[in-house]
């Protein structure tokens, strides 16, 4: 098939990286744009990958780097703002893709993958899943004659997440009792190479032009039920303490001011939707997806130092790739 050059906002982050990687091995032409060049220069080692500097906010410098390229993928997400009240989601995830779809236009590509999230509305009760929503609204009334896609996964899991890892830091600081707010809240867990997936198998549009894609893994999980998985594969065995509503409110109030901000208020107002697919789009795509349990035992807890010396031998593989004369 045709090569394809893609331009990528969001390429340095957990869902970008792997991303990228499987582009550039199935030999597309691959820009990320980045707002800091030097803090992502180890991707530079994969061959062929165009990193660059660009205020991705700014419109104007996005048609300058979208002229000349075949599809443009979307990745950019925030799961807190700095402040609240939602400007920061807004600005993020809805005026950001207003400013992609308008450079969109302008330099003349055709095709936008967007990557949304599972229960994102303009309807919804947190800032986050209503941003996202809003600019999946902007996607289906403003694209004009640019083709979309959009990608709706649950909470995606894989080496490097910021789901199960955070889990696991937690457990491991808080000694005997685990408190958690929402315990009930059910997940359709969908791991991160399944979403990598999906996106590729839509590059050229197709029978997946136009179209919105719910993901989620085989199994759905409670709250409750991921921490003990988590705790269980870490061996940081804890007393999970569901805490009722009122408490879950004031915890999340306080963890708003946690540096890290591993819980916030916005945070609590997503768990009040089941991040549950109500239609399930692997099948649609041709995808089998993989279970969480197989896949986080490779790089949790006891087994971790097998999936760091597995990401080194990958890491080196791409050098040593990087070295070698391209096959035409």
């Amino acid at each position: 098939m045709r090569t394809l050059s893609i331009c990528i906002l969001g390429g340095t982050g957990f869902v970008g990286t792997r991303l990228v990687s499987r582009l550039i091995r199935a030999g597309h032409r691959v820009t990320v744009l980045t707002r800091s060049r030097e803090a992502h220069k180890h991707l530079l080692v994969l061959p062929g990958l165009s990193l660059l500097d660009c205020d991705v906010y700014n419109a104007g410098s996005l048609s300058e780097y979208f002229r000349g390229q075949d599809v443009v993928i979307n990745l950019v997400g925030i799961l807190n703002e700095r402040w609240f009240g939602g400007d920061g989601f807004r600005r993020a995830h809805t005026e950001l893709t207003r400013g992609v779809l308008q450079a969109c236009r302008s330099a003349n590509v055709t095709r936008l993958l967007q990557l949304s999230s599972l229960k994102a509305d303009p309807a919804a009760p947190s800032h986050y899943l209503r941003s996202k929503g809003e600019a999946e609204q902007l996607i289906g009334e403003h694209a004009g004659d640019v083709d979309w896609t959009i990608f709706k996964p649950s909470v995606m899991f894989g080496p490097g997440d910021s789901f199960l890892n955070r889990f696991a830091k937690l457990l491991a600081a808080l000694p005997l009792v685990f408190p958690l707010a929402k315990p009930q809240a059910r997940f359709q867990p969908v791991f991160v190479d399944d979403v990598i997936e999906a996106m590729i198998r839509a590059l050229r549009g197709g029978f997946t032009s136009r179209q919105t894609y719910e993901l989620g893994g085989p199994h759905t999980y409670t709250l409750r039920q991921i921490i003990e998985l988590v705790a269980t594969l870490t061996g940081h065995r804890r007393w999970i303490i569901g805490l009722p509503d009122f408490i879950a409110r004031i915890q999340a109030f306080v963890m708003n001011f946690v540096p890290g901000r591993p819980f916030s208020t916005d945070n609590y107002r997503s768990l009040s939707i089941d991040s549950v697919c109500t239609a399930q789009a692997m099948s649609a795509l041709g995808i089998t997806p993989q279970a969480m349990p197989g896949v986080a035992k490779t790089y949790l807890g006891c087994f971790e130092d097998n999936a760091r010396l597995s990401e080194c031998r990958l890491q080196g593989g791409r050098a040593n790739a990087a070295s070698q004369p391209r096959r035409i």
